[in-house]
């Protein structure tokens, strides 16, 4: 019996060792005050370009080719001034809202009832037409520009704001119906068997139930839109040639080919910071909505 008892190993008289309470609590700060100088540095490289832009814009031509990097001694209002009578910034402007109203609104009427059909239907080809979706993601407008000028030259389609609003929804529309069906997916059917009981056919059902519920995607997919169809320059170039009906990002080149000549630098900044404001609204005021739309967005299933 001592025998068996002496045979068994002695056990450590020291408990483990453990990371005391407040040494985990000085990692944790220690790992969230890494975090935050991090997320500072890269918010200090987004918001300084905008703010030298901004400053820049106030500057005279002097100040920027002197010293770009100090303070305006006074602001020189009359770079925007002249951003709108020198390059009619305020004309392509206005050609720039009606190209992305016109845009949005096609571009809404074609995703949204596709992708309820490819996301709450079942029917024959379903499969296919969601792969044939899914294949226009990797096809960027610039890379068919050649043959799709062509095709609008031969439909006489060029020079037209509406047949280039047509051209950007058509190019956002993959996408578009890749974010909006898994939205679709992801709603229950309970809520279109309640509504096929209360005698809904699929457009009520749709515009009364569905869409109400994926507002977050539209909201998204509003957004994305904007943004695209406010910077796209490539296509408006190609696509437009009277100068009455040209975009913003046409304008700005513009401007930037006057100053080539007049070394108007501040009327260019300005120009710059002109474009920028609306993006920078939309984006601040739908910041919120947009992020959950992403959280929520995908194809499901």
């Amino acid at each position: 019996m001592a025998a068996s008892v002496n045979a068994q190993p002695a056990r450590s008289s020291h408990p483990p060792q453990t990371v005391p309470q407040s040494g985990r609590k000085t990692l944790a700060w220690l790992g969230r005050l890494f975090l935050r100088l991090i997320l500072i540095i890269q918010a200090l490289i987004v918001v300084y370009p905008l703010v030298w832009n901004v400053l820049a814009s106030l500057k005279t031509n002097e100040e920027v080719m002197e010293n770009p990097w100090t303070l305006p001694k006074h602001f020189n209002w009359s770079n925007y001034v002249n951003a709108f009578t020198t390059a009619r910034i305020g004309d392509y402007m206005l050609n720039s809202v009606l190209v992305v109203a016109m845009s949005m609104a096609i571009l809404l009427a074609a995703a949204l009832p596709t992708a309820y059909a490819l996301g709450r239907m079942n029917f024959r080809g379903k499969a296919f037409t969601t792969n044939v979706y899914m294949a226009g993601l990797f096809i960027g407008g610039v890379y068919i520009i050649v043959p799709l000028f062509i095709l609008m030259n031969n439909l006489h389609m060029l020079d037209n704001r509406f047949w280039l609003s047509a051209v950007y929804a058509t190019g956002s529309l993959p996408f578009s119906v890749y974010l909006m069906i898994g939205f679709m997916k992801s709603i229950p059917k309970d809520f279109e068997e309640a509504a096929l009981i209360d005698g809904c056919g699929y457009t009520s059902t749709l515009f009364r139930i569905i869409l109400p519920i994926t507002r977050p995607a539209i909201v998204t997919l509003i957004v994305f839109g904007f943004f695209d169809f406010w910077n796209e320059y490539v296509l408006a170039l190609t696509l437009i040639t009277s100068d009455e009906k040209k975009t913003i990002p046409i304008g700005l080149s513009n401007l930037m080919q006057i100053q080539q000549y007049a070394t108007d630098w501040g009327s260019l900044f300005a120009g710059l910071v002109i474009v920028l404001i609306p993006t920078i609204i939309i984006y601040a005021l739908l910041q919120k909505r947009l992020t959950d739309g992403m959280m929520m967005g995908g194809v499901k299933g």
